[in-house]
């Protein structure tokens, strides 16, 4: 869900790194090619014994898709994006898998997080301020959506009362 980056020696600082989550780690994932591979090499054999040989070829084109799946999966997780909160802005960096760089720069005081609910029992995150809304945190899952929106939410409000003092 969310890294905490390291804390700058400002401990009123709230900064967080969403990225998606990944289960299968690249071990798990040469793991699981080798067990694919296996299965699959073994059975074209059976096939290729048996006087069936073209079989063979679309067992090979079955792990090489599941290899290609993979790694554009793996690829689109590089995508994240960048939440901080200093005293004077809150910036969110949206980072696409293919590096590309979107920033954007709220005052904390004016700035509203808004989790909506949709029917389908998702939800969406927002920032809004000033007329413009954002939609972010959708590499995240529904429930990490709303935690995430709840502690930013908190951080906001230290912000505001800090502000008021």
């Amino acid at each position: 869900m969310n890294d905490s980056g390291p804390r700058s020696p400002d401990a009123s600082t709230f900064r967080a790194v969403l990225h998606s989550h990944r289960s299968l780690s690249p071990r798990g994932f040469l793991i699981l090619m080798l067990a694919i591979g296996s299965v699959s090499f073994v059975s074209g054999m059976v096939f290729l014994l048996m006087g069936a040989w073209p079989v063979m070829g679309f067992f090979g084109l079955d792990v090489a898709l599941v290899y290609i799946a993979f790694r554009l999966n793996y690829r689109a997780a590089r995508a994240y994006e960048l939440v901080e909160l200093t005293p004077r802005t809150l910036t969110l960096t949206q980072v696409s898998a293919a590096g590309e760089t979107r920033s954007l720069a709220f005052n904390p005081y004016w700035v509203r997080v808004s989790v909506t609910e949709r029917p389908d029992g998702g939800n969406h995150l927002t920032l809004a301020s000033h007329g413009r809304e954002l939609e972010f945190g959708r590499l995240l899952n529904d429930e990490e959506r709303r935690d995430f929106g709840e502690a930013l939410r908190r951080a906001l409000d230290a912000r505001r009362m800090s502000f008021s003092a």
